[in-house]
């Protein structure tokens, strides 16, 4: 059976906005695939000196749950982080706003792709998670950006214990910019562009953000690198973190044996 798959973009507002919706069935499941063609869409409009916002979201009820579990196995994981921490510094690095529009679930990859964007507007259900401790692995991105987007005791917490963050906290933090009424997400995303970007200059707004944004290119430069050196060339050689995934797939508790 094929599942479905695709990332829509389309330009609205004249051009100044980039609606860019993803989709893999009911969890928009980040697989490689997935990755790739977000940032060849965002790739495509990169240069678009008109353009003011990218607006980053899935289709239904939830964000995303995640990079694909099984891509985190040992023979492709090199390979998906490899790929899904290019598409982080795409996002990182974008010359305007992304904006991530968040909805439901906001788990693991999906989070850290969220901490990569500029601005998030959050329903206030959403949740944020990165539950990747509780199968023997971490989040490389969470632990080279957390602390400077969210404040390292709340990175600490959420990475060493894989607990949930709530939208009003993640409001509280700053994480969130706003909190998006009854209508969703999406629209409340696009009446935060008309309020807060559309007075600007998209040449100003594009020099603002090159500059702002040297820090956090900075944290996903080496700090980032060395996460996922630790990730290939330790955790994946232990035990535990295969365990934790073959577990995960399989639907049964793990038997960890602390090595």
């Amino acid at each position: 059976m094929t599942l479905e798959m695709e990332v829509s973009a389309s330009l609205s507002a004249d051009g100044r906005v980039l609606d860019l919706e993803f989709y893999r069935d009911k969890g928009n499941v980040l697989t490689g695939d997935v990755m790739q063609r977000i940032e060849a869409a965002l790739a495509e409009h990169r240069d678009r000196a008109s353009l003011k916002m990218v607006l980053l979201h899935g289709r239904g009820k939830h964000f995303s749950f995640g990079a694909s579990v099984e891509e985190h196995r040992k023979a492709a994981a090199p390979g998906m982080l490899a790929g899904f921490h290019k598409l982080c510094r795409c996002v990182a690095a974008y010359p305007v706003p992304v904006v991530a529009a968040v909805s439901g679930r906001c788990l693991g990859g999906a989070f850290e792709l969220a901490l990569c964007a500029h601005f998030v507007i959050a329903e206030r259900t959403a949740v944020f998670a990165c539950p990747e401790i509780k199968l023997g692995v971490f989040p490389p991105v969470l632990a080279a950006l957390g602390p400077m987007r969210l404040g390292s005791a709340v990175a600490d917490d959420l990475l060493l214990t894989g607990r949930e963050l709530n939208a009003e906290r993640a409001l509280a933090l700053g994480f969130v910019t706003e909190l998006a009424g009854d209508a969703g997400a999406v629209p409340a995303a696009q009446a935060w562009y008309e309020r807060a970007l559309a007075p600007l200059s998209a040449f100003s707004l594009r020099q603002g953000v090159r500059v702002v944004r040297r820090a956090v290119v900075q944290q996903l430069g080496t700090p980032l690198d060395e996460a996922e050196r630790q990730y290939v060339d330790e955790l994946l050689e232990s035990a535990d973190a295969n365990e934790g995934i073959e577990a995960f797939i399989a639907r049964r508790e793990p038997a960890w044996l602390d090595r």
